[in-house]
């Protein structure tokens, strides 16, 4: 299976190959190596490896947790290929070619841009602001693997941020700033695997994608249909 390991690392030579060799004898094949963060000396890195689909993940927590100064963020089942240079602009092109379906194209797609389970755009009253609560929200569309009834997090104020749940579930959340209309994407926890919370450079790439979505539909965005969802508490 493919998995998503994220590390935070000492920035310094040595010590990444330091995690590739560990990841490397405990039997994961690295596919792809992408840098998040570098600051203060410290650097955050996502390893996307090919996993042996019966070794256990514990080994590998405890060779990379023995290296001086390495941190295991999060360890999580990843959702089709490594994402590659130009699948965002690829995606664009095809909610363009086809702005009809351009919001279900960008819910079903997203997921697996940024290593996610699911995906919802969720709908709240265009006069929130004035509720109680922010109002109830509800779902326009949701992505395949999304559970049914899709339990999305309180997604107002209307900003782009991250959140995580008691339940360990982490949430994305990107507004496209027209009709009320919101990008939730999630991470679930599932044991025994952690899936590491999103990052800041993530959330900026997933409103990027909806800012773009959303100058492209225009005024499409207002005839996405609502219906209820269950929100957590």
């Amino acid at each position: 299976m493919l998995l998503r390991v994220r590390v935070t690392l000492p920035d310094r030579p040595g010590t990444l190959g330091q995690v590739a060799r560990t990841l490397g004898v405990s039997g994961a094949d690295i596919v792809q190596v992408v840098v998040l963060e570098r600051l203060g000396g410290r650097a955050v890195d996502d390893f996307t490896v090919v996993w042996p689909g019966a070794a256990r993940v514990e080994g590998l927590l405890a060779g990379l947790a023995a290296i001086p100064g390495v941190r295991v963020d999060g360890v999580w089942r990843a959702i089709g290929a490594p994402t590659t240079t130009g699948q965002d602009a690829e995606l664009l092109a095809q909610v363009a070619a086809n702005p009809t379906d351009g919001v279900a194209t960008l819910v079903d797609a997203v997921p697996g841009l940024l290593a996610a389970d699911w995906a919802v755009a969720a709908v709240v009253p265009v006069d929130w602001a004035s509720r109680a609560g922010g109002g109830t929200a509800t779902v326009g569309h949701a992505s395949w693997r999304a559970p049914e009834p899709p339990r999305l997090p309180e997604v107002t104020p209307l900003r782009a941020r991250t959140l995580t749940m008691a339940d360990g579930t982490h949430y994305a959340i990107a507004p496209f700033g027209r009709a009320g209309l919101v990008l939730v994407v999630a991470r679930d926890h599932t044991e025994p695997l952690t899936a590491a919370g999103f990052h800041a450079t993530e959330v900026d790439r997933l409103a990027q994608l909806v800012r773009a979505s959303a100058v492209i539909l225009g005024d499409r965005l207002d005839l996405v249909g609502p219906r209820p969802v269950t929100t957590v508490t």
